[in-house]
């Protein structure tokens, strides 16, 4: 497949989980792409020597999506290694799980500038670099932007801002023929989703029988989903949210 082929993707927090598949599926698809890591260097060169391995170009980059500096040198490592850039995809999340009386004024920092700032920063950014074509920008939110998960007011406020961000950029970019979409993935099995329980106990039991597909995700149904809207196949679609949850309700 070659839907890519030419383009020049960027993924925020892609050394491991959704972040990694989305990085890979593009690779498949065509595009070159740079895979931004905060601290996992080790598990983004994975990710880069998988895709490479498979014929694919890829680079890791390292930055903060919280710091400004940070996203400018990614966009600026991305132009010395493919030029100009086509699609972000802003992966990059933090979350903490905790009652009400554990949430901090530095927890809530921590996840709104990471999940929200990160996404606006790099957005900014990537519309400085893309090629005067269009381009276009996928944002990773969760199906707890809208349904009510106890324990995630903090994380699940951060997705409900970075849904709204994705509908007012869609207006705001698109007399630019830049695109903006969301996907919003329900239980997906990733090294962050195992380390919190959910998967091989009484949580995972839930969430199949409350999924009319009957099983728990897997990172490669984002990736497919994100090469689709990376994709001219999606030309007529932005400001949209995408549920990826087998059907969860």
């Amino acid at each position: 497949m070659s839907d890519l082929a030419g383009k020049v993707a960027v993924v925020t927090g892609a050394s491991k989980g959704i972040g990694a598949s989305i990085a890979q599926e593009l690779a498949a698809a065509g595009a070159s792409v740079v895979v931004n890591y905060a601290s996992a260097q080790d598990d983004a060169e994975r990710v880069v020597a998988s895709i490479k391995q498979k014929g694919g170009k890829a680079v890791a980059v390292q930055g903060d999506v919280s710091k400004e500096a940070d996203v400018k040198r990614l966009f600026a490592e991305t132009s010395k290694a493919f030029g100009a850039v086509d699609v972000l995809v802003n992966n990059a999340g933090v979350y903490a799980f905790v009652p009400l009386e554990n949430v901090t004024e530095a927890e809530y920092r921590r996840q709104y500038d990471i999940n929200v700032l990160g996404p606006l920063l790099a957005t900014k950014e990537a519309v400085a670099h893309f090629n005067g074509k269009g381009g276009s920008v996928i944002n990773v939110s969760s199906v707890v932007s809208t349904k009510a998960f106890p324990l995630t007011s903090v994380y699940s406020g951060t997705k409900g801002a970075l849904d709204a961000v994705t509908r007012v950029l869609a207006a705001e970019l698109g007399p630019r023929k830049i695109r903006v979409n969301t996907i919003a993935p329900g239980g997906v099995e990733t090294e962050g989703s195992r380390a919190l329980g959910m998967i091989g106990g009484d949580v995972e039991k839930q969430l199949v029988a409350a999924t009319p597909l009957g099983r728990i995700g897997q990172p490669d149904d984002i990736g497919k989903i994100a090469v689709f809207l990376a994709s001219d196949r999606s030309g007529w679609v932005t400001g949209e949210r995408l549920v990826a949850a087998g059907g969860y309700s």
